[in-house]
């Protein structure tokens, strides 16, 4: 039986735009350069086939260590149309993790940019087996007719890496179909005939197919940049007029925290996904008072299932708090600890659906830990009401046992963000991984203002049960995070907390 066309990830996403409306732009990068539909579509065609005559045959592993955003697109589109396997690794990963994530992975060829060469001048002599090195400037010169596409529905498409808290990334396979199952994210959210998408680095990975892939699936224009920090972001969105945006809460409130967005016309925007973390109530009041006209959603999913569930939270019809219903295709459920399904009480969180991944590579047991029949069961905690509304709650090693009580920190943390003068909360359990412990509260003060630990003691005891009051309140001038590559703040590294307390 012949394979359709549409069932190869690179011909879906950005050969039948082409076809569907050429002159449209397609991409800007950087604000210097500009790309439309069919532009984009043979610069991709070109490094597809330059790929093609170095040797990448389909099914061919080719690991891909690349910094620009725009490089990301073309090369992971062209190896998409090819049939090579993408290891789309992270730049930001230390020398010897980049190694042997390599090592472990198959590959046999490796493409890069100017960015990382002396990064490939120090891993290439300990990886004998990768045989193929590539410069990327090297994949520009082939003929932009389309290639002879290869990979399709369930072949594998690329190998997207978890973040390796623990041990090395597990490497995520991820099909063809999968991956066009995540980009259809924008059949439930609005969009308009403008709709412009604005991202940064955080693209590599799995970034690529749960925001590059569908921004271009959809039709949309994508801008791209190295840096999204606050100070850029301040000046991309009002230059191209960004409608669009996917980050973390903490990304605003790095934003809002000084007066620099004040002068600045964010007008344009019209939709914030917001996922990674809680949002609380307090940042969601902020977030509205300066962007008034922006749909504000929550979203979740993981590496393995990307976007699972969303729904629209400024205006009550997702409650606050929640990460919204199964979105068109998927499908969530909770079970309890005997795997049964349970309604409205706290057990693990199953995600099923044509987006959720074909399993770890190389790691069939660990696989078979998470992949129960349909469903990827990741170990995070939650609860799902009975009209299909998700709650998340955490892992359960960030949980705080007091008094014989489990409580999530976010229940903290919101009702300290809420308390004049504060602008982020973190809280943790101490000792680490004790049968009783304490509440540690960490809080920062906003922009001119200064906290009394005594003082926000008080106030919290007048609002938290017992089982939930700080023990501890230590006052700092930031909250650990995690390196963001886009350029803003990570997500909060709660077990760091415990490190303030001295």
């Amino acid at each position: 039986m012949a394979r359709s066309l549409y069932g190869n990830y690179g011909h879906a996403i950005l050969t039948a735009a082409a076809l569907r409306t050429p002159d449209r732009v397609a991409l800007t990068y950087c604000g210097t350069q500009s790309f439309t539909y069919d532009q984009l579509n043979r610069n991709v065609n070109r490094r597809a086939n330059a790929l093609l005559a170095a040797g990448i045959t389909p099914g061919r592993r080719v690991a891909a260590l690349l910094n620009e955003t725009l490089r990301v697109a073309e090369v992971y589109l062209a190896q998409a149309k090819i049939g090579a396997v993408t290891a789309a690794l992270n730049p930001y990963w230390p020398v010897e993790t980049l190694r042997e994530v390599v090592a472990a992975s198959g590959c046999t060829a490796f493409v890069y940019d100017a960015t990382v060469e002396s990064v490939i001048e120090g891993i290439r002599p300990a990886l004998p087996e990768v045989t193929t090195w590539i410069d990327v400037t090297d994949l520009a010169e082939g003929p932009d007719d389309e290639p002879p596409l290869a990979g399709f529905h369930d072949d594998a498409l690329a190998l997207y890496y978890t973040s390796g808290t623990t041990g090395l990334p597990k490497a995520v396979t991820h099909t063809h179909a999968s991956s066009l199952a995540t980009a259809q994210i924008w059949l439930d959210v609005p969009r308009g005939p403008d709709a412009v998408f604005g991202t940064g680095a955080i693209i590599w990975g799995i970034g690529f197919p749960a925001i590059a892939g569908p921004a271009l699936y959809a039709g949309m224009r994508l801008v791209l940049e190295q840096d999204w920090g606050p100070a850029n972001f301040l000046r991309v969105v009002p230059r191209e007029r960004v409608t669009h945006l996917s980050q973390i809460p903490s990304f605003y409130s790095a934003l809002l925290a000084s007066s620099d967005h004040e002068r600045v016309d964010l007008s344009s925007i019209r939709v914030i996904m917001l996922g990674g973390e809680p949002l609380t109530a307090t940042m969601l009041d902020r977030i509205k008072a300066r962007l008034p006209e922006a749909g504000v959603y929550s979203y979740y999913g993981q590496t393995e299932a990307p976007y699972t569930c969303m729904g629209r939270v400024d205006d009550g019809s997702t409650p606050l708090g929640s990460s919204g219903r199964a979105r068109t295709g998927n499908a969530v459920r909770i079970t309890g600890p005997q795997g049964n399904r349970v309604i409205d009480e706290v057990g693990e969180i199953n995600l099923a659906g044509p987006h959720r991944m074909a399993g770890y590579d190389g790691l069939p047991d660990r696989t078979a830990e998470v992949l129960r029949g349909e469903w990827y069961v990741g170990g995070d905690l939650g609860t799902l009401s009975d009209d299909g509304v998700l709650r998340v709650l955490g892992r359960r090693e960030d949980s705080i046992l007091k008094g014989g009580v489990w409580t999530q920190p976010v229940v903290i943390e919101e009702a300290a963000s809420a308390l004049d003068g504060v602008a982020e909360a973190g809280a943790v359990g101490v000792p680490e991984g004790a049968v009783e412990q304490e509440v540690l509260l960490a809080v920062v003060p906003r922009a001119g203002h200064t906290l009394d630990a005594s003082k926000l003691a008080l106030a919290l005891a007048d609002m938290l049960p017992a089982h939930q009051r700080p023990d501890h309140i230590v006052v700092a001038g930031e909250l650990p995070h995690s390196q963001d590559a886009s350029g803003g703040p990570g997500k909060l590294l709660r077990r760091k907390i415990r490190e303030l307390l001295g």
